[in-house]
């Protein structure tokens, strides 16, 4: 008689611990406010701010956005004025003012006009995204012409769904994929566990209109 020895089963990986947090929604609906958003680093300066929720100087975000100390004092002084960040406690060197962000979630909702200003903000967010890939490309090539291991494609990720979706499920779909990326945010935004790498995650959802003439299956009225 012969006897089979299981096979193993795969650890299961424990589940992340999601950071406690009294929610708090930013949501911009003024024009006005958001035609003032309409600046590169403006933006990259609310999600560096609500992303982290950690307090960043003049001086630090100026560096990230290649800005120099006194001009991104002038933004965020622009953003402080809409209530989209405001000062925080000084640790240590109380010379420069830190910043934090006002909330915990950020929110722009000019109503659904066709001419609508969040269009010029979502153009900046692009071109965010398309410098975030210009500067990992540079970097790999760097890496590559001093003979470093880099790091393989599942490194970046980039998918796209058409999907049929009732306004319910939208609103489903989008709750749940935020839900989701709550669960990966740091327990502890001040420690960054060993081995973790900064990543930059966008999450899209629009309406493609453009077969409903042709009578796509499923489309509404033409």
């Amino acid at each position: 008689m012969t006897t089979e020895t299981p096979a193993a089963e795969p650890p299961v990986p424990p589940a992340p611990k999601r950071r406690q947090r009294a929610e708090k929604k930013v949501e911009i609906t003024d024009p006005k406010a958001i035609r003032a958003l309409a600046h590169a680093a403006r933006l990259e300066v609310i999600s560096e701010l609500y992303s982290t929720q950690v307090s960043r100087t003049a001086t630090e975000l100026a560096a990230q956005t290649g800005l120099t100390p006194s001009a991104m004092s002038y933004h965020l002084r622009a953003l402080q004025k809409w209530g989209i960040v405001v000062p925080a406690a000084t640790a240590g060197d109380a010379r420069e003012r830190r910043w934090k962000a006002a909330g915990t979630d950020f929110t722009i909702n000019s109503g659904g006009g066709v001419a609508s200003p969040e269009f010029a903000v979502l153009d900046l967010e692009l071109d965010a995204y398309r410098r975030r890939v210009n500067a990992y490309a540079r970097t790999r090539d760097g890496q590559r012409r001093r003979g470093e291991a880099v790091d393989g494609p599942s490194s970046v990720v980039l998918a796209s769904n058409l999907l049929y979706l009732t306004p319910d499920q939208r609103a489903d779909l989008n709750h749940r994929i935020f839900e989701l990326l709550r669960d990966y945010e740091l327990e502890d935004p001040d420690h960054i566990p060993e081995g973790a790498e900064r990543m930059a995650t966008m999450w899209s959802m629009i309406p493609d209109d453009r077969g409903t003439a042709q009578g796509n299956p499923g489309a509404g009225p033409a």
